[in-house]
């Protein structure tokens, strides 16, 4: 350990220099970054910023091809991420590294060296529990991981690297998959560790608000290099914003005040079974208008997964009953659903959304294989499919050298963008949304809100599922938290209160307001 007789505000970490290469790409030019003890520095970049190559090589994972870190003033290599732990530093994945079968304490010591040969299961309960009354973590260390929430489980990753020594700590996305009220009490308790002098490095891809509340330095990457590393007192969610992107960016759209349309979908008592056989959704009803935006707010695995397949006609119902414009489509095939003007954009855009080995073109068809006006005699007129590919490729801003790129070559913004501009080409009735932003950075973010907001305005109802409340309350006319298979509500956006659906979302009752 070169970490333990460091004091608060000494040098922890320094990289200088850091120059990582790939065939064709330089993922980090020249970063040089630094960390005190007892400090807060969040590292802010979007998707290929360099933020990912740049945690891996300070983790051991990734030999930087130039440059130099320097650990407690030392000079240091880590070969693997072995190393690293040894020295100090511990990582927070967003993708949770646990055995869901196993304990929480047995997950925490699982290949720890402390552990022993022999377990002393009463010393590492007291450890553990020491740990969790030191930084606020309210935990049942018995429980199996399976049984815990997403939050939880982020508890469970952070208590893995404490116990294992840390004192530099490296978190990836710390909230990503957390609700409002997880997130809150993971900042206290993020705070409470730098106030023990560890040294923290979140990265963060877009949560400005998270980034400006917890930490006390940050450093911006773009196309990776260092454009900006300041104190965050001197900054604000627009200058970030712009240093992220290069450019302004508004976060906002303009949301209109609904007016009331025709019903354009009507869902009643709608219940259905998980692929585990247990029930995932519990007697839903709602209904949507033209003209709005309906935004089902929650955690993932809560039931949004059955309700949007069972919608699109991927899932068989237990129960209920779906009208899309008056025509009863409960057990409809998709084909059906989507001539009578059903629009799917699914959350994996990758497997679901688009076929990878296919080009631009022939993913296109996937929206269009059944519209006479692009057949001929029979088959598919390509010709016409390809004129329209283009057209929707320039419209829509997708960077590709032209349409017959395959969809795996693809940026996940630009793949985000074709699959969006594909399903709203056909000017849908009903376009069902599910994560239109997961994963994607500022730029391809504040691109695809605006294209909703514009379908709702041409008379499109919208179903948007969201885990982001800025997205749902940037875009909702009406807000449906959900928990454990039922919504907690239906709230007309202009009443709705981000604490009051941050508390539903946890399954917290509130006074519920009727459609």
């Amino acid at each position: 350990m070169l970490l333990q007789h460091i004091k608060p505000g000494e040098m922890v970490l320094e990289a200088k220099g850091i120059t990582k290469r790939f065939p064709g790409v330089i993922a980090n030019d020249q970063i040089d970054f630094a960390i005190k003890a007892g400090e807060i520095h969040a590292i802010l970049g979007e998707n290929g910023a360099g933020k990912s190559t740049l945690m891996k090589i300070l983790f051991g994972q990734y030999q930087p091809d130039e440059g130099e870190i320097f650990l407690g003033g030392q000079k240091v290599k880590f070969n693997s991420p072995l190393d690293a732990i040894d020295r100090g530093i511990g990582m927070v994945h967003q993708h949770r590294k646990l055995v869901p079968a196993h304990t929480v304490i047995e997950n925490i010591i699982l290949g720890h060296p402390r552990a022993g040969k022999i377990l002393d299961y009463k010393r590492t309960t007291r450890e553990i529990h020491d740990l969790c009354d030191k930084f606020g973590f309210l935990i049942d260390i018995k429980a199996k991981v399976w049984q815990l929430s997403e939050g939880e489980k982020q508890i469970v990753e952070i208590l893995k690297a404490l116990y294992r020594g840390a004192e530099l700590l490296i978190m990836d996305e710390p909230t990503a998959a957390l609700t409002p009220i997880e997130t809150e009490k993971l900042l206290t308790s993020i705070k409470a560790m730098s106030q023990d002098n560890l040294a923290i490095v979140p990265f963060i891809t877009h949560k400005l608000p998270i980034v400006l509340s917890i930490s006390d330095r940050i450093t911006v990457l773009r196309h990776g290099k260092v454009v900006s590393c300041i104190e965050t007192k001197q900054a604000t969610e627009k200058s970030l914003a712009t240093a992220l992107v290069g450019r302004e960016v508004i976060f906002n759209v303009k949301r209109a005040k609904a007016e009331k349309g025709e019903t354009i979908l009507k869902v009643e008592n709608l219940s259905a079974l998980s692929d585990k056989g247990v029930r995932a959704l519990n007697k839903v009803s709602f209904s949507i208008r033209n003209g709005e935006i309906f935004g089902v707010a929650g955690v993932s695995g809560n039931g949004q997964r059955e309700l949007v397949e069972c919608l699109a006609g991927l899932r068989e119902m237990e129960e209920g009953r779906i009208v899309l414009d008056d025509h009863d489509i409960t057990t409809a095939s998709s084909y059906d659903r989507w001539r009578l003007g059903m629009g799917y954009i699914p959350a994996d855009r990758n497997h679901l959304g688009s076929i990878a080995d296919f080009s631009l073109v022939e993913n296109m068809t996937m929206n269009y294989y059944f519209d006479k006006a692009y057949q001929h005699r029979g088959t598919l007129d390509y010709q016409r499919i390809r004129t329209l590919t283009e057209e929707i490729i320039a419209e829509y801003g997708v960077k590709t050298p032209n349409a017959d790129v395959k969809a795996k070559n693809l940026s996940g913004g630009n793949l985000q963008k074709f699959i969006l501009a594909r399903v709203l080409s056909r000017s849908p009735r009903l376009v069902i949304v599910d994560l239109p932003t997961q994963g994607l950075d500022i730029g391809a973010i504040e691109f695809v809100r605006n294209k909703l907001n514009e379908a709702k305005f041409e008379d499109t109802a919208v179903l948007l599922i969201s885990e982001d409340l800025d997205e749902i309350f940037s875009l909702s006319d009406w807000i449906a938290p959900i928990y454990e298979g039922q919504f907690m509500g239906i709230i007309p956006a202009e009443e709705a209160h981000r604490e009051s659906v941050g508390a539903m979302m946890a399954g917290i009752s509130m006074a519920e307001d009727g459609q």
